[in-house]
Parts: structure tokens; C-alpha cells; sequence
């Protein structure tokens, strides 16, 4: 249960990292954003950060082999890359449709999965 847990607190705090990162991108398009000096910008990227180290500081305590989890830090490294990956495909897909998900990106992906595949062999 600990590692659903996690992986669930993982796609949480990657989703908010991922509307820190890249929403200000889409957001400059409206009028009230748009104006806003690069220091605001910042700040309000942090506030929503906030929010993704409220999910993503339980999941790697409650995933950690050291406190009762099931993964290592090796393993908890690359299950949020490949969760990081995967919440900003589906961003990327839905908010910027004129970013097109190309082959190249699928096969980094394939390698991605490989990566996980080797991490987890024992």
C-alpha cells in the first residue's frame, strides 16, 4: 500500500511542478498574467511549487526503504522521472496542442522505461 501511496503522491506533486515550470508559458496569454514583471512571475511559480513539495516530500518519506517503504533511493529517483515524464506529456499534449509528440520523444521514452527496467533489476 505504502508504494501506491507514493506513486500517487508522485503524479500529485509532479502535476503541481509541472503547472510551476511550464504553465507561466500558457499563462502569459491572458491579459491579467501577461502583465506581470518576471519577479511576480517567479513568485507565483513558487506558490504553486508549495504545493508540489506538500505531495512530493511525504511520498519520497512514505516510499523510502529506510522508513518502511518498498524503494530505494535509486528506484524513487526513477519512478518520479518517469512519472515527471508522463504528467508533462499529457500537460504538454492538452495545453500547448501546437507542441506535436513526435517519434524521437517516444523512443526517449522507450528508453526511459528501460532505465526503470535496469534500476529495478536485482
Amino acid at each position: 500500500m505504502k508504494a501506491v501511496y507514493t506513486i500517487l503522491l508522485l503524479i500529485v506533486s509532479n502535476s503541481f511542478m509541472t503547472l510551476a515550470w511550464y504553465g507561466h508559458l500558457k499563462l502569459k496569454d491572458y491579459s491579467w498574467f501577461s502583465g506581470l514583471s518576471l519577479f511576480k512571475v517567479i513568485l507565483f511559480s513558487w506558490l504553486i511549487a508549495f504545493f508540489e513539495y506538500c505531495a512530493q516530500v511525504p511520498a519520497n518519506r512514505i516510499g523510502f526503504v529506510e522508513n518502511g517503504g518498498p524503494f530505494n533511493l535509486w528506484e524513487l529517483k526513477v519512478i518520479q522521472e518517469v512519472i515527471t515524464l508522463v504528467v508533462f506529456s499529457i500537460f504538454t499534449i492538452i495545453v500547448f496542442k501546437d507542441q506535436a509528440l513526435k517519434t524521437n520523444h517516444l523512443i526517449g521514452f522507450v528508453f526511459l522505461v528501460l532505465a526503470v527496467y535496469f534500476i529495478f533489476r536485482k
